[in-house]
C-alpha cells in the first residue's frame, strides 16, 4: 500500500505522463465502469478477454498473418488484434448461453463485488494491452508501472486474480434466482 500512495505521491499533475494516465484511467475506469455494467456483465467480459488473449497468442492463421505481413514488429496491430478479437467475442457472448445462465437473476452483484471484479477486469486489460508493448516503450514506464502490471509477478497476479475471485467468490443466494 505505501508503494501504491508513494507512486501517486510521485506523479507530475503538472506534466502529465503516460503513468499518471494509466493510474488515473486504472481508478476512474474501475469505478465507472464497474457501476455502469455490474457483476454478471464484467464476468462476461472477463471471460471475453482471456479467450481473445487466447486466440491472439496462440492461432496460427494470425502466425501466419504476421509472417506474411511482418506484423510482430508492429505493436499497434497486435494491441488492435488483441481488442477487435475481444469486443467480437464480447458481443458474441451477450447474446449467449453464458449471460443468461450469470444473469439469470438479473442481479448486479453487491456493490464490493462490482468494485473488485471491475478492479481485476481493468487492471488486467491495462496488463495485456501494456505487455504487448515493446521492450523500449516499457522501460519508459515508471518501475511503478512496470512492477504493478509488466513484472512476471504482476502479469501473473492479473491473470490468475480474477479466476480464483471467480471461483471463490460468493454465489447468488437461492433467494435471488
Amino acid at each position: 500500500m505505501d508503494s501504491i500512495l508513494l507512486f501517486l505521491a510521485g506523479l507530475n499533475w503538472s506534466s502529465p505522463s503516460w503513468d499518471l494516465f494509466i493510474a488515473l484511467f486504472f481508478i476512474v475506469g474501475s469505478l465507472l465502469y464497474g457501476f455502469s455494467l455490474g457483476r454478471d456483465r464484467i464476468i462476461v467480459i472477463l471471460v471475453s478477454v482471456y479467450m481473445a488473449l487466447a486466440v491472439v497468442g496462440n492461432a496460427p492463421i494470425l502466425n501466419q498473418f504476421n509472417l506474411a505481413f511482418n506484423v510482430n514488429d508492429n505493436f499497434v496491430l497486435r494491441i488492435s488484434f488483441f481488442l477487435g478479437i475481444f469486443v467480437a467475442l464480447f458481443f458474441f457472448m451477450a447474446r449467449s448461453a453464458l449471460l443468461r445462465t450469470l444473469g439469470e437473476n438479473s442481479s448486479g452483484g453487491a456493490w464490493w463485488q462490482v468494485i473488485l471484479f471491475s478492479f481485476l477486469q481493468v487492471g488486467l486489460l491495462i496488463s495485456i494491452t501494456l505487455s504487448f508493448l515493446p521492450i523500449e516503450v516499457q522501460s519508459t514506464f515508471s518501475q511503478y508501472t512496470r512492477d504493478f502490471f509488466l513484472s512476471d509477478y504482476g502479469k501473473s497476479a492479473w491473470l490468475i486474480l480474477p479466476i480464483v475471485v471467480m471461483a471463490i467468490g460468493p454465489k447468488a443466494k437461492k433467494s435471488e434466482i
